[in-house]
């Protein structure tokens, strides 16, 4: 699939290796692996059999938004974009869930 990112941080995340932002190097190794799993996916249904990431849509005002597990305590936040061929995911956020 192909990834957009809400925010520049999260790009750098992703792409500059001495970079870690405000978030623990086990998060930003965990972050990286999930941007690795998501480019490697033909579309959002291939992460569903994962049931480690636990990818659960959003509910209330966040109903359009997913989340996938990066550790016990933190979430990947993304939203799917439609779009051909193939759909795209947006990286909103990683959010602390305790």
């Amino acid at each position: 699939m192909d990834v957009e990112f809400r925010d520049d941080d999260l790009k750098k995340l992703e792409t500059d290796a001495a970079f870690t932002g405000t978030f623990s190097k086990a998060i930003v190794s965990a972050f990286r692996k999930r941007l690795q799993f998501i480019r490697a996916a033909v579309d959002e249904r291939d992460f569903y059999p994962m049931r480690s990431l636990r990818f659960e849509k959003l509910k209330g005002n966040r109903s359009h938004q997913y989340s996938m597990r990066l550790n016990d305590q933190w979430r990947l936040i993304v939203e799917i974009k439609t779009a051909k061929p193939k759909n795209v995911i947006v990286v909103v956020a990683i959010e602390d869930y305790h």
